[in-house]
């Protein structure tokens, strides 16, 4: 009578924890973002336990039913295509719907792909703002604009078709010596970290097409 909320991998499978593992395996239930996605996990792991789609476009609908669930006496393990749920991903909703129903939620430590690209960086990382991804269009130049004054390093996600267009507007607002990291595929084959100022990375990118799953850390003002 629980929900176990399961990071997966953000790439190399090897990154899968053995209790990760178990939990899932003894669970009634996964909730995943993409069963498809998820299936190829769970095969390798030879995890048989039954999936249920749960994604952005229908948690406002089935956090109801999973609560009930609970209740009932099952034990419910929620997952995203990679990386905690939660965190720039589904799971806030029913994470939160447990807790007012008193039911326990129980998270596991695992793979999340900021920590490892704001290590890597080289910048400050003992206070930092995770930010996740810019609004797509109304409200993205307000919200570049609010951080201008902020003091700590800034993480963000973003899409690889995307990157070009946010380092400019951030070199823009910021400065293009404002230093920056760009780390992308972590943990996958093609991993790789380029660390500069924003116009280097501008330059870098403009020379090199960039692709994968993109982590972007910003220093902070300097005071």
């Amino acid at each position: 009578m629980k929900l176990y909320v399961v990071p997966t991998p953000v790439g190399n499978l090897e990154d899968m924890t053995f209790r990760a593992i178990r939990v899932l395996k003894n669970a009634d239930l996964i909730l995943a973002e993409d069963t498809r996605t998820s299936g190829f996990l769970l095969k390798h792991f030879e995890i048989k336990t039954p999936m249920q789609s749960h994604h952005k476009f229908n948690e406002h609908k089935t956090v109801e039913n999973i609560v009930e669930r609970i209740k009932n006496g099952q034990t419910i393990a929620l997952i995203s295509d990679a990386g905690t749920p939660a965190i720039s991903d589904p799971g806030f909703l029913v994470v939160r719907q447990c807790v007012e129903n008193g039911i326990d939620v129980e998270c596991l430590p695992g793979a999340t792909a900021f920590v490892p690209a704001l290590v890597a960086s080289g910048l400050p990382n003992n206070r930092f703002c995770f930010e996740g991804f810019l609004p797509q269009k109304k409200g993205r130049q307000t919200k570049i604009n609010n951080l201008v004054n902020e003091e700590r390093t800034m993480i963000f996600y973003e899409s690889p078709f995307r990157l070009l267009k946010t380092l400019t507007q951030l070199a823009e607002v910021f400065g293009n010596e404002r230093k920056a990291s760009v780390s992308r595929e972590i943990s996958k084959l093609f991993e790789e970290t380029i660390r500069g100022t924003l116009q280097d990375l501008i330059q870098h990118f403009i020379e090199h097409n960039p692709k994968g799953e993109i982590v972007l850390i910003v220093a902070g003002l300097e005071e």
